[in-house]
């Protein structure tokens, strides 16, 4: 299967159609979490998370939380805009 360019998968992260399928609550990151992104991962080429408001109050929180994610999880943010984020596969795979 061919990998798919950086700019159509920031075209996909960017996309109305794409739905936040993770949402980051009062249990703040856990294994379950992380597997869950994982499992998501393994069948679609991008995973869109959300911070639930209050969990994260600056820039920096949300960078240092989705950074975190991403490193726990094996794969990359190849888009950011207030509390979402879009993750895909290391590497862009």
């Amino acid at each position: 299967m061919k990998k798919p360019s950086q700019s159509h998968l920031i075209k996909l992260a960017k996309s109305d159609s794409l739905r936040v399928s993770i949402r980051i609550g009062k249990d703040g990151i856990n294994t379950s979490l992380i597997s869950e992104l994982e499992n998501q991962l393994e069948k679609r080429t991008v995973v869109k998370l959300k911070i639930n408001k209050g969990m994260a109050s600056s820039k920096g929180d949300r960078n240092q939380i989705f950074t975190r994610i991403a490193d726990e999880s094996g794969s990359s943010v190849i888009f950011q805009r207030g509390n979402v984020a879009v993750f895909t596969k290391a590497g862009g795979q």
